[in-house]
């Protein structure tokens, strides 16, 4: 049997994983990933966006800080909570939130809507509706790197509801017997579309879940940016260093629904108010960042100008046209 990870092992700490002009860029991105949620979510209340819209408003710090621990040509892949992703990858603000009106600015020219997008560019490999499917092609993408013999990582990210999905095994195994270079990252929001993780799981410690494989692993404290890129520093040069994949569990909460349609009535408004009171890494950022001398009316400035950046994108998404009708012929069919 193999041996179980050693727990005892913690990332580096947190106060030196961040610097303050690093941790200021952070709380940019967090912000702005906050900003864009709360204008989308808008938007959805006025008709303007159709379909499903999961927010990540509450999650930001876990993809911030591990895109912080990133390089050129390192990939990313997850499901369909996705528009956080898709701006800390650096994609445009105005594309996704065109994508998210069906226009044809859009990143999927109006055609994936808000669990589809794509940018080859910025090495974000998509959001996945299907629940889980994200694992087994995000494994995909460590075999690339491995079979090409470059240094690129791939994290790829789930959520704790799809942890115990068959396909999620299948790939720890194969990328754990061919020490593929995959950072698997649960984002662990304790409720999966309306069941609490202890109602789903036997398992009560999540990063232990590749234990079968020999996998290391290490829980994290989601909600904090700079623990985050600690602990994926940790994994990212683990893969990088062609010992295998890394399995990191978040711990992070969600505060809106599952999606939009949600009235999240599985849990209590009390439970939701102490986690933004006591745990918001939006907050815990700012208070760090005063503490090492940034003044309040600056981060106000910044504030104002992110909100404008992200007004411009909402007027950019209606006032973009609509897909032609010949977009639905398109992008089915790849020719070699």
């Amino acid at each position: 049997m193999a041996a179980a990870p050693d727990k005892s092992r913690k990332p580096r700490k947190q106060a030196e994983s961040m610097d303050r002009d690093e941790l200021l860029q952070a709380y940019t991105t967090m912000l702005l990933i906050r900003r864009f949620e709360e204008k989308a979510g808008q938007l959805y209340g006025m008709g303007l966006i159709a379909g499903f819209c999961h927010l990540y408003i509450g999650q930001e710090a876990v993809v911030v800080g591990m895109q912080h621990c990133l390089g050129e040509g390192d990939e990313v892949i997850t499901s369909y909570r996705d528009h956080g992703h898709m701006l800390a990858c650096g994609m445009d603000p105005k594309g996704v939130m065109a994508e998210l009106t069906g226009r044809s600015g859009g990143y999927s020219r109006g055609k994936g809507g808000s669990m589809h997008m794509f940018s080859k560019e910025k090495g974000f490999f998509g959001g996945h509706g299907i629940v889980g499917a994200q694992v087994s092609l995000g494994t995909g993408l460590g075999f690339s790197n491995w079979y090409r013999e470059n240094d690129r990582v791939s994290l790829t990210y789930f959520g704790e509801g799809a942890a115990n999905q068959g396909q999620v095994y299948e790939s720890f195994n194969l990328s754990n017997l061919m020490k593929l270079p995959v950072v698997y990252i649960i984002e662990n929001n304790r409720y999966a579309m309306g069941t609490s993780v202890e109602r789903a799981s036997a398992s009560r410690d999540l990063s232990l879940n590749g234990v079968p494989w020999g996998m290391p692993s290490l829980a994290v404290d989601g909600m904090d940016v700079m623990a985050v890129k600690a602990a994926g520093e940790e994994a990212v040069a683990h893969c990088r260093a062609g010992r295998g994949p890394f399995l990191l569990e978040m711990k992070t909460y969600r505060y809106r629904g599952h999606s939009m349609s949600d009235p999240a009535k599985y849990r209590t408004r009390e439970e939701v108010q102490k986690m933004r009171a006591e745990h918001d890494s939006l907050d815990a950022a700012k208070a760090r960042l005063l503490e090492l001398g940034l003044d309040e009316a600056a981060l106000k400035t910044l504030d104002d100008g992110l909100k404008a950046r992200v007004q411009e994108a909402a007027e950019f998404a209606q006032s973009s046209p609509e897909p032609e009708p010949g977009e639905l012929f398109t992008d089915v069919l790849v020719e070699s």
